[in-house]
């Protein structure tokens, strides 16, 4: 089976392409610029150059692809490119799947995506995801709420750099994800017949309030959080506020975001019928404080020796 990736440089992206090569997949990416995706290549992926804002680029890499796994998309505080690549640009990649009869199109979207029509990016990824399922293409759609990756900028190196951590008063557990284990539920469902045609909200097996996540990340970095409690009400009404100016439109979408991967009523319900779907143990998925303690353990340590190494110097 040859599968097609998009999105492959990315942080979620590379490790699906790494996880289909581990499990004897023919993988091909779409890349802009192959220089700087040779990693891929030197892993044993083909590249083909390809632009979703440049629709003649695509038809090429559709030749003998059997399966799609769609992990690209632009920021959510850049409404240009949103709208050309993660619309149009869609629109032409659902068209040629349609062309090509490809037997499976994963897509890769966000956790509550139907909920705010405001936001751009979680508009375009809503209507690519009742495209999909309209389309008669066979689908496979996986559902985020959040990256450990993500938390690292978020939490881990604000703490580090004694700088201050935004955090929502009303905050709910959040089940975020490793990027690898989120590759892994990617590939297996391919191999699933039962996974045809469904969406599944994805996460691990525990939920994390901010307030937990700070915690851990002062007692492993030694390190006391500056940190900025904002409520779901005053959130709105920022939003609105910077919302009116064109300077401030990148703060509204952050700000935006923020409340979005904040509202995950009855996330527990949807994460147990996608371990079981998939036959995934909970056991076998990363947590997020084994990570968080790797994490700083790593950091910790080259802090120490770059220390460690001036003092030698002087």
């Amino acid at each position: 089976m040859t599968l097609l990736i998009l999105g492959g440089t990315g942080t979620l992206g590379r490790q699906i392409v790494r996880k289909a090569l581990e499990n004897g997949f023919q993988v091909r990416c779409i890349v802009r610029n192959k220089r700087a995706a040779n990693f891929l290549k030197e892993w044993g992926a083909e590249l083909v150059y390809g632009d979703l804002t440049l629709p003649e680029t695509l038809p090429p890499s559709f030749q003998g692809v059997t399966a799609i796994i769609d992990a690209s998309t632009t920021k959510a505080t850049d409404n240009i490119d949103v709208i050309n690549v993660d619309w149009y640009g869609k629109l032409i990649l659902v068209e040629l799947a349609q062309y090509a009869q490809i037997k499976r199109f994963i897509f890769l979207s966000i956790l509550n995506s139907e909920k705010y029509p405001d936001i751009t990016l979680m508009q375009m990824k809503y209507r690519i995801e009742k495209l999909i399922k309209y389309s008669g293409i066979p689908f496979t759609i996986f559902k985020y709420a959040g990256f450990f990756q993500t938390i690292i900028n978020q939490y881990a190196i604000p703490i580090l750099e004694k700088k201050p951590v935004f955090t929502l008063l009303e905050s709910p557990p959040i089940p975020y994800i490793d990027t690898q284990d989120a590759a892994f539920f990617c590939v297996k469902s391919l191999s699933i017949k039962e996974t045809k045609n469904k969406t599944f909200i994805t996460g691990s097996s525990q939920a994390w309030k901010s307030e937990q996540i700070i915690e851990l990340c002062e007692r492993l970095s030694g390190q006391k959080a500056k940190t900025l409690m904002i409520s779901t009400s005053l959130l709105k009404v920022l939003r609105q506020i910077t919302g009116f100016f064109e300077w401030s439109l990148q703060i509204s979408e952050r700000l935006a975001f923020i409340e979005v991967i904040s509202n995950t009523q009855n996330f527990d319900s949807g994460i147990e019928d996608t371990y079981t779907i998939l036959d995934i143990n909970p056991k076998e998925i990363l947590e997020l404080d084994f990570f968080l303690q790797k994490y700083f353990e790593i950091i910790l340590n080259t802090l120490e020796k770059r220390k460690q190494t001036k003092s030698i110097l002087i």
